[in-house]
């Protein structure tokens, strides 16, 4: 399969000197079809990294490119036309109906004075149908769960008719039901030959969704491949600080799966009591 988005040797600061680079000489391609997904700790630079791919942010080095072409050459509506990017989070402040929220993807479609067309209006439906929320379009959306809103986005993102879907954490404080949810809709819509990358804080969900899995650590891409060869007890170690155990489970699962050894007793210093 053909390379879609690549990162070639890209350099990010948000001072713009190297010495403080949020990440470093980082390097990987996604192909077509494939669901690459991002593991990492916390403040290691997943977040940026996408925002690059989004052309939000410009690398102090390397090049990234879409289907070949160096995306810093793209419009903004070029590149809206080819990737949509869905944020980890984002409110609205005001209560705009989920349909109203939907079709606002189709803004790369349309001139600068024109209103949606009644075949944008179908789109944004098929895409809030994908999504599993087109029940919910004449729902406010300051109306409607933290899932339901983040299926919102997707199917926001989904309305802009993209070929790449650049996902932040995309499960980030949702029940398991809604994770799930999202899961799902991710596995159907690569199923369909969309390319996406996705970072997580879960490789429970690179198992269950990924094609391509990655760790950024200490500003550096440590390693990539399938995800059952990155996700290790070893690589989780060197990654988390934790010893995870990583185990074949079947009996109607039938995967591998990431579990904690369990908690040891750890005397905490007494709260203080004013």
């Amino acid at each position: 399969m053909d390379t879609r988005i690549s990162a070639k040797d890209i350099t990010f600061s948000y001072t713009g000197r190297p010495e403080k680079a949020v990440f470093r000489h980082v390097d990987f391609s996604v192909r077509a079809g494939d669901v690459f997904c991002l593991l990492g700790p916390n403040g290691t630079g997943k977040s940026t990294l996408l925002k690059c791919l989004a052309r939000i942010l410009q690398p102090q080095e390397g090049k990234i490119r879409l289907d070949g072409r160096d995306v810093a050459a793209l419009g903004p509506s070029a590149m809206a036309k080819k990737t949509a990017y869905v944020p980890q989070t984002q409110v609205s402040a005001f209560p705009f109906l989920i349909r109203d929220i939907v079709v606002m993807g189709r803004a790369p479609h349309l001139s600068l004075f024109a209103s949606p067309s009644r075949k944008d209006s179908e789109i944004a439906a098929r895409a809030m149908e994908t999504a599993g929320v087109l029940h919910l379009a004449d729902r406010p959306c300051n109306s409607v769960s933290g899932g339901e809103w983040q299926l919102t986005l997707i199917a926001r993102a989904l309305a802009q008719d993209p070929e790449i879907l650049l996902l932040d954490e995309p499960t980030s404080h949702l029940d398991i039901g809604n994770q799930l949810k999202i899961l799902t809709v991710v596995k159907g819509l690569a199923d369909q030959g969309l390319t996406i990358v996705m970072a997580s804080h879960f490789p429970d969900h690179a198992l269950l969704v990924a094609t391509v899995a990655a760790i950024l650590n200490q500003g550096r891409l440590v390693c990539r491949g399938k995800a059952e060869e990155v996700i290790t007890e070893r690589n989780l170690r060197q990654t988390y600080g934790v010893d995870v155990k990583v185990l074949y489970i079947g009996d109607g699962v039938d995967r591998k799966v990431c579990l904690f050894p369990a908690l040891e007793s750890h005397h905490l210093p007494p709260l203080s009591r004013g």
